[in-house]
């Protein structure tokens, strides 16, 4: 059986409603159990005074009669001309309780709370006579218990008094004290229903308020799931629902600076298969060319072809390696093994492998050995030189500045300099210094693969024009493993 499902103001209702209906009751209930405590205890106290009224003059009577100067006829006769009802009590031999005299009298004053008139005097005092005929150490030490007339219902409060070996007892009738505590109790609980609602229209309005910054945050939800990424929720105060509120928005700036990464991604990739598919036809369209060449009869044309073809495969060679360079940087799992390395003597060598006849003057100030992978390195600073070379003009200076962190490779060439339209995409795959798509030596991948070779250990490849283009290399003194 599918268990039956309640939106959020219904569960925050039902919870305030709940709150609210237990703590009333239980604050009813105690003032109740409290009221009718203190109603009671004045109540005893008042029957005690006025027992104790009727006590104090009935205990010289029985000294009397214990020295033999009154007869227990007199006693009554003097106490019923003084006491609205008692009764006088003993205990026989086998310690039951025997009832000796009583008196019921309808005097001109009736004290408060009034003595009340019992048929069954003998039984009702045996039911609590445990507690009320015991013999106490001084004479004014009053007992009290509440017992239940079986032939009327009502509650009696017993209050009795001991003289040797008797007691003086007499009855209070608890029935007008029961009403008044039962229409304080009516009182109480209607105060109680009345919380209750006052109650259940504050959980309406605390759900309704509750649940309209969480419909907005939801509405919202959905419209970010439909692709209106610039939707935001406005935060209002301080509260769980602001910082649901803010977590929100925090969420769907991420997501959609995500979608933009993805959608820039994804045009680059488009970009980047169109560039590779042109820059593979190429070299591809002059080797299919060039084959056919083969077959002529002239020696000359057959040595050209092949000398074409040979330049053509290399550099298909070149970009294929460039290509896989680069895939290997996407996917995370380029190589990387950083060792010490000396710079003045990795940039001579780079020099003689990439620009070899080429006047470069090289310079060095500080320590400037550094922790890096030496394969990696070489591959910068040939891809600059190189670029100096094919596109600026010499001389090629190249400087190494050693300070505490970092180590700096300046490579500058006296050329005409970037084009300032060039700066913010230089680095970007494809990106060859003249706008056209003819054929060159480079596959403008140099650059990207030696930016991302910086990276790689933590540093960066920056460039700037300063009487010709200016490329600065940054590593750190010891590079991330």
């Amino acid at each position: 059986m599918r268990r039956p499902s309640f939106g959020l103001r219904t569960k925050v209702t039902a919870a305030v409603v709940l709150v609210t209906t237990t703590a009333t009751a239980v604050m009813a209930l105690t003032a109740s159990k409290l009221q009718e405590d203190d109603a009671v205890d004045s109540f005893v106290y008042s029957a005690e005074t006025t027992f104790g009224t009727m006590f104090e003059q009935s205990w010289r009577g029985l000294e009397a009669v214990m020295d033999n100067r009154l007869t227990l006829k007199e006693f009554a006769g003097r106490m019923s001309d003084r006491t609205h009802e008692w009764a006088l009590f003993t205990k026989r031999p086998d310690g039951s309780a025997e009832l000796v005299n009583f008196a019921s009298t309808d005097l001109w004053y009736r004290p408060q709370p009034v003595p009340v008139r019992v048929d069954d005097r003998l039984g009702l005092v045996t039911s609590v006579e445990d507690r009320v005929l015991v013999r106490t150490s001084k004479t004014m030490d009053l007992l009290t218990a509440i017992t239940v007339d079986p032939e009327t219902g009502r509650r009696l409060l017993v209050v009795s008094g001991n003289f040797v070996d008797y007691w003086v007892v007499q009855f209070f009738d608890l029935t007008p004290l029961d009403i008044d505590l039962a229409a304080q109790r009516r009182k109480l609980v209607y105060i109680a229903l009345g919380v209750t609602a006052l109650g259940v229209l504050a959980a309406v309005f605390a759900a309704w308020n509750i649940q309209r910054p969480v419909r907005r945050v939801a509405s919202a939800a959905r419209d970010l799931g439909d692709g209106a990424f610039e939707v935001r929720v406005p935060v209002k105060g301080r509260d769980e629902l602001a910082d649901l509120a803010e977590s929100f928005n925090v969420m769907a700036q991420r997501v959609s600076e995500s979608i933009e990464d993805l959608r820039a991604k994804d045009r680059q990739q488009q970009r980047f298969v169109a560039d590779v598919a042109h820059d593979l036809r190429t070299p591809l369209a002059s080797m299919v060319a060039t084959v056919d060449t083969l077959d002529s009869a002239t020696p000359e044309t057959r040595t050209r072809a092949t000398e074409l073809l040979g330049t053509q495969t290399r550099r298909l060679a070149r970009l294929v390696e460039d290509l896989m360079e680069i895939s290997r940087f996407d996917a995370g799992s380029a190589d990387f093994r950083p060792e010490p390395v000396e710079l003045p003597a990795l940039v001579e060598d780079a020099i003689e492998v990439s620009v070899p006849g080429t006047a470069v003057e090289v310079t060095s100030t500080g320590d400037t050995t550094v922790v890096a992978d030496p394969r990696r390195v070489h591959t910068i600073v040939g891809n600059l030189l190189a670029n100096a070379a094919g596109h600026g003009r010499t001389p090629i200076t190249v400087s190494i500045d050693g300070s505490p962190d970092t180590v700096t490779i300046k490579v500058s060439d006296s050329g005409p300099g970037i084009s300032e339209d060039l700066l913010p995409i230089l680095f970007d795959r494809f990106v060859r210094g003249d706008h056209a798509r003819q054929a060159t030596e480079g596959s403008g991948l140099g650059l990207a693969i030696a930016r991302e070779n910086a990276r790689i250990h933590g540093g960066s490849l920056e460039v700037h024009n300063d009487r010709g283009a200016v490329f600065t290399v940054s590593l750190p003194r010891v590079s991330p493993v």
